[in-house]
């Protein structure tokens, strides 16, 4: 499926371990998702939470600016199951397809890197439960 965009984000995707991130690309991947879950969503939380070392990253990427992001959680380590979280899309690229695209890869990789059947993620919403201080539901795609 193709989607309208000004940014080059099918020409510049990575996922990479965590090891193998520049420091470049984790300050970005850092600055954009404090810049929309804490300042933004305006939610004081921990997100060092130690899970960032043992996931994948995976970036959408224009040239030198970070538009969409996602970590690629293995099973075990958040839920039984394979896990994709703080999905992210910068501001700026809103409405361009580009948290579709990364997400609808996100999941390919969720389920082929880690020989997964399943992925859970805590997605919010508006009831169910809490997690630092944003409802969330549990979401759970069954390959």
């Amino acid at each position: 499926m193709e989607y309208e965009h000004n940014f080059k984000l099918y020409h510049y995707r990575i996922l990479k371990e965590f090891e193998e991130l520049t420091t470049a690309e984790l300050y970005a991947i850092i600055q954009l998702r404090n810049e929309v879950f804490v300042v933004e969503q305006n939610c004081v939380y921990q997100d060092a939470d130690g899970k960032d070392q043992q996931s994948l990253h995976f970036c959408g990427w224009d040239g030198e600016v970070l538009a969409a992001y996602t970590r690629i959680i293995p099973p075990g380590i958040s839920y039984t199951e394979a896990s994709i979280g703080r999905v992210v899309t910068a501001p700026a690229y809103r409405n361009t397809g580009a948290g579709r695209i990364l997400m609808e890869e996100s999941i390919k990789h969720a389920l082929n890197c880690f020989n997964a059947n399943s992925i859970k993620i805590g997605a919010q919403c508006s009831e169910e439960f809490l997690e630092d201080g944003i409802p969330h539901i549990e979401m759970i795609l069954n390959k």
